[in-house]
């Protein structure tokens, strides 16, 4: 995934599949690197980690 679609998807209010190692995450912030982006699990745990926005995939 680029920079660009990381903003739109923090952007929109639809609710977008995104997946980090196969497993479905939420996007908190794109990082002021531009490079990396702030994520955590869907689900109950709040547990945040910083992943490289390349390592993301929107699943269709």
């Amino acid at each position: 995934m680029d920079a660009n679609r990381v903003k739109q998807i923090l952007s929109s209010s639809a609710d977008i599949d995104v997946t980090y190692n196969g497993t479905s995450v939420w996007i908190d912030q794109l990082n002021e690197d531009g490079k990396t982006a702030t994520v955590h699990l869907r689900g109950p745990l709040e547990e945040r980690t910083q992943v490289d926005i390349s390592e993301l995939n929107e699943e269709v």
